[in-house]
């Protein structure tokens, strides 16, 4: 499998003999360079380049390229080395770019011999930069990793290789130039513009070409969908992952022919006997921008069979964009504070320099170098942050019903659904690099798993709930809500809402559901109605599952419902007994694969007393909280993001509204 790094991430190596596959846009010069422990280079004999392009465990291209294969055995090399830095640098004097912000951006990867990726790596970010640290190989006790640095320079070669503490550096790099410049004629061009589904984070990354290239802006690609959650773990729960989409009149055809046109003109790949399916519609284009600036976002511009589809991948690819902009500027920061560190260390170590000027000058050249650093990071992160907050802006006001906040004037034109949506929103999320961009939090229907809302006085990361009457009045509220929008997006008598409220606490809340008659039945009250209900419901469960695991889905009773079952249990776990817990954990497990989902609103230490017992429970569950809370974990790049709730304005009354609607369609459905 292969794995997606980011700026500061590193990935294990299993085996020593690798090759380095670098692509970009226009042909760049690829450098190997060998270093010691501290990442320091000793002479020239220790770095790879055109003209000299092999060295003990290297071997280089000869001349400058737009696709590089760079040839590694790690148990070729030295042993004083610990490190092995992969170097690109645009080629001087020529009439190509001058700065890597001028082409789209280059994609280096790590691949075994039999041409398996191991790692591969988008090196965004850059701008005014000439040369870039790309990879590092490097060996850490006995163990060699990769790590993706992506550390750009704008004096070029020079200035890298003597940060690199190469002593020749100005010698070499005007030794790799000349030997680059003999092999101009020869430089393999770049290979034409690849626009496949998917790559819209790479299209995006690419900026316009500037004056100096002479130009225009390039359009927005499709954007991938991306679920950012991987396995749960206690306090990181997990997002479903999007399908992939359906096709119109079937799934591809093997057997299609390719059908010439009459006139000569392309050819029609399409099967003779289904002319039929109409192809999706093309996403909306943005309009063409000013050379020089990024093109202007575009609601619904990503891949897809369907509008709904389309803002559903380009959500998710806002999700994307956000965590990687946001992860090279953490990692920039890091990179930043490490290297003045190192350097007011190399001044401590001197005893000459802790005395007289000499050390203060030293220190305060550190500290501007790492000012000066995280100024460039800061910088691209907030044009990163401005092109996303436009995108967000027009994305917004054009999400569906079951996409937007309660606030949006899409629910004042609100009609009962004729078929389920792809996803539902949940919530927000945001970082703190990033406060005013929330991207929509869009789980896929049917739920896959349970909800737990968390009415915990620790669900608050502020602190600011410390009434365990208020948290419970706001998590029974935030799980009326969430409730109201299923009901809501599902077509008429599809969804059936059930509630247990063993000692009546949330009747205030449930008043508009019990009011507009949507619910199955009256909430259910003490252990009479927690039996019955929950023996109800396993006994569904297990009816349906033997039904299906038999092969017999269509036998089931005259009359059986069929909708999709949600259960709230509200006070957990009072009037629960032992059996009942059993049954619940049961639901929790087993239900949602046949029709019944669970909505928990419970404050976990209120169940301490059952020990471990529970603890599958919980983690079975999608936890949410009622206020915000920074308790969502992201695997792919390691952010901690915060969700927030959607709740009803204050004062609004657009979900009795809806509610009503959804009450009068399911009266004329029964």
């Amino acid at each position: 499998m292969t794995a997606e790094l980011v700026r500061g991430q590193n990935h294990p190596l299993s085996q020593a003999r690798l090759e380095i596959r670098i692509s970009a846009a226009t042909p760049i010069v690829a450098v190997a360079a060998l270093g010691d422990e501290n990442g320091r280079i000793h002479g020239v004999e220790w770095v790879a380049h055109p003209g000299a392009p092999t060295q003990p465990g290297l071997e280089v291209s000869r001349q400058a390229a737009a696709d590089h294969r760079l040839a590694v055995d790690l148990d070729a090399v030295p042993e004083a080395v610990h490190r092995v830095s992969v170097l690109l640098a645009l080629p001087v004097g020529g009439t190509g770019p001058i700065r890597f912000g001028a082409v789209a951006a280059p994609f280096a990867a790590v691949t075994g011999l039999d041409g398996g990726e191991v790692a591969g790596y988008t090196i965004t970010g850059l701008d005014a930069e000439s040369a870039v640290v790309a990879l590092e190989l490097y060996r850490r006790q006995g163990a060699w990793k990769v790590r993706a640095v992506g550390q750009g320079y704008a004096g070029g070669l020079t200035e890298l290789l003597t940060d690199q503490g190469l002593p020749q550096a100005h010698q070499l790099a005007g030794s790799i130039n000349d030997a680059v410049a003999r092999g101009v004629a020869r430089s393999v061009q770049a290979p034409p513009s690849r626009t496949a589904d998917g790559d819209r984070s790479r299209q995006a990354a690419a900026p316009a070409l500037g004056p100096d290239q002479g130009g225009t802006a390039p359009q927005p690609g499709p954007v991938p969908p991306l679920s950012p959650y991987g396995d749960q773990t206690p306090g990181g729960p997990e997002q479903p992952a999007p399908q992939q989409p359906s096709y119109p009149g079937g799934a591809p055809d093997s057997n299609a022919v390719a059908q010439p046109s009459a006139a000569g003109g392309p050819i029609d790949y399409s099967h003779p006997r289904r002319r039929n399916a109409a192809p999706p519609p093309p996403p909306p284009t943005a309009p063409p921008a000013a050379p020089g600036q990024p093109a202007r976002p575009v609601a619904g511009d990503a891949t897809g069979w369907s509008m709904e589809e389309r803002l559903y991948n380009q959500v998710w690819g806002m999700f994307e964009d956000l965590a990687r902009t946001t992860a090279a500027y953490r990692s920039a920061v890091d990179f930043a504070e490490s290297r003045m560190d190192k350097e007011l260390e190399q001044v401590l170590s001197d005893p000459r320099s802790r005395i007289g000027g000499q050390g203060d000058a030293a220190r305060e050249a550190a500290r501007a170098r790492h000012a000066q650093l995280v100024a460039r990071a800061r910088e691209a992160l907030d044009r990163d942050l401005a092109q996303l907050e436009a995108e967000a802006d027009v994305v917004e006001p054009a999400l569906p019903a079951a996409y937007a906040r309660w606030d949006n004037p899409v629910w004042h034109a609100y009609r009962v659904p004729m078929e389920i949506p792809m996803a539902l929103r949940l919530g927000d999320l945001h970082l703190p690099e990033a406060d005013r961009i929330r991207i929509p939090m869009l789980a896929r229907l049917p739920l896959e798993r349970g909800l737990w809302i968390d009415s915990g006085a620790a669900g608050s990361s502020d602190g600011s709930f410390t009434d365990s009457h208020a948290m419970s009045r706001l998590a029974m509220e935030t799980a009326i809500a969430h409730a109201a929008r299923l009901l809501a997006v599902y077509p008429a008598g599809e969804f059936t809402v059930h509630v247990i409220d063993p000692a009546g606490s949330g009747a205030q809340s449930l008043a508009p559901l019990v009011q507009t008659g949507v619910l199955a039945a009256p909430p259910a009250l003490g252990a009479a109605g927690v039996t019955d209900v929950l023996g109800r419901l396993t006994q569904r469960v297990d009816l349906v599952q033997m039904a299906v695991r038999g092969g017999a889905a269509d036998s089931l009773p005259p009359g059986f419902d069929t909708s999709q079952q949600l259960l709230i249990v509200n006070d957990f776990p009072h009037g629960f007994d032992d059996r009942a817990v059993n049954q619940l954990r049961y639901l929790a497990d087993e239900g949602p694969a046949f029709g019944v989902h669970l909505m928990m609103v419970a404050d976990r230490e209120e169940s301490s007393a059952y020990g471990p017992l529970l603890d599958p429970l919980w983690r079975s569950l999608l936890r949410l909280t009622p206020v915000a809370d920074d308790h969502l974990a992201d695997p792919w790049v390691g952010h901690a993001w915060t969700y927030e709730p959607t709740l009803v304005p204050p004062g609004s009354q657009i979900l009795q509204q809806v509610l009503a609607q959804v009450a009068a369609a399911r009266t004329k459905f029964t």
